[in-house]
């Protein structure tokens, strides 16, 4: 049985400050977004001031802990379970640990006891300017180490650093690395298409894709791979379509299209080409030569898609079908709609449980967007949901059953039932 727990959030007070800071990390949209050099360039220098093995800036959602940098441990997120950092988000305030093994809160951790041998541990929030914290910036060790007013003045000198960054990247309209738009301002540019195409009566389509496998990739050839296969399948996608398409990269190997003056049927032909361009594609590099895969989804706006995130959120299930049936296809959310519903949704960013096994089972996810047929869910991993479940809005009275439309190791699209 899986059990998950709410640390320190049984009063009014603390369920309130959570969906406070939620809701300030649900503004500023930057969770599963690609790797900055801005935020590698802080955790090495905490790693160079604090003389420790290893640097971290994190996000914090409603069951996990994110890490926007890292340096000195592999892993990209941790659950909130499993995590130091959450008894920073507990008493929203700094957390110094000189030796985890003489620490009752840590000494059997895993992370103490196993191979990663952590001893010294120092957190303190990432605040924004109206006093909610969204995240962590840590300094950890492998050796027992004392840790001064001094050296807690300087690591919330570089989490204020890394806020001032976050709130820099706001105004970014270009990924760096691949020249398409960001998350934040591709959404914009969406918005302002959809209302065009619905004053004057025009189609317009959505197309979401990630890369296929991309994690071996990282991993068998390296970071630098990893980039060269980003920059290539950005350039093809650039190749292969209009000028007046909107391409952006919503995702570390994720991506998303917007077709003004296309209708369902086009778009799906516009998928298959692209699809079909980047598996032919070689990439060439001192990594020797690969090619990769993508997964599309597609989706069209209709009488219940009229918003990006609703024309997302029914792509993002297509593309789940498409890494379901096996990959490198494309799959469009009008042929699996019929069955299940996602009527509009809103964004959101909400402590949520999966709730199974006659309620003995609990799961902590993330809702991150939400109507009146459907939700989108984030867990740390998929396996062992049941393909039906009870879905609960902490702090809220919301409960409502749900069947699985589509997932992926760590998404859930649902219809309530």
């Amino acid at each position: 049985m899986v059990v998950a727990r709410v640390f320190g959030k049984s009063s009014s007070e603390a369920v309130q400050r959570e969906k406070e800071r939620l809701a300030a990390l649900q503004q500023l949209d930057l969770l599963d977004t690609p790797k900055d050099e801005g935020f590698e360039r802080i955790v090495r220098l905490i790693k160079q001031v604090f003389s420790v093995d290893i640097g971290i800036v994190s996000l914090i959602d409603a069951h996990r802990q994110w890490y926007k940098a890292c340096s000195g441990m592999s892993g990209d997120e941790v659950s909130l379970e499993d995590t130091f950092c959450r008894y920073v988000v507990d008493c929203d305030e700094p957390v110094i640990v000189p030796d985890a093994s003489k620490d009752l809160r840590f000494a059997t951790h895993p992370a103490v006891t196993g191979a990663d041998h952590i001893r010294f541990y120092a957190g303190v929030p990432l605040r924004t300017k109206a006093g909610h914290m969204i995240g962590t910036v840590c300094a950890i060790d492998r050796r027992p180490r004392s840790f001064g007013s001094k050296d807690l003045c300087i690591l919330e000198e570089l989490a204020g650093a890394a806020m001032d960054r976050l709130e820099l990247m706001q105004s970014a309209a270009t990924d760096s690395l691949t020249e398409a738009m960001t998350r934040r301002a591709f959404k914009q540019e969406a918005d302002q298409l959809i209302s065009l195409a619905l004053r004057h009566q025009h189609d317009l389509s959505c197309i979401v894709f990630d890369i296929d496998h991309f994690k071996k990739v990282n991993d068998g050839y390296g970071h630098a791979a990893g980039d060269a296969v980003l920059k290539s399948v950005a350039s093809i996608c650039r190749a292969t379509l209009r000028a007046g398409d909107l391409f952006g990269r919503i995702g570390g190997e994720e991506f998303a299209v917007v077709l003004p003056h296309v209708d369902r049927e086009r778009a799906a032909a516009v998928a298959e080409k692209l699809r079909t361009a980047i598996a032919s594609q070689v990439i060439f590099g001192d990594h020797g030569s690969l090619t990769v895969t993508a997964s599309l989804g597609t989706s069209a706006l209709s009488i219940v898609s009229r918003d990006i995130e609703t024309l997302l959120a029914q792509a993002d299930a297509a593309m789940y079908q498409a890494k379901q049936g096996g990959r490198n296809r494309c799959v469009s959310w009008s042929s699996i709609h019929a069955d299940h519903a996602i009527g509009a949704r809103r964004r959101v960013l909400k402590a949520g449980s999966i709730l199974f096994n006659d309620r003995r089972s609990t799961i902590d996810c993330t809702v991150k967007s939400i109507g009146a047929e459907s939700a989108g869910i984030s867990v740390s991993n998929t396996a062992g949901i049941p393909s039906e479940f009870t879905l609960a809005i902490k702090g809220e009275g919301f409960e409502t059953n749900c069947r699985v439309i589509a997932q992926d190791r760590q998404n859930l699209e649902v219809a309530f039932r």
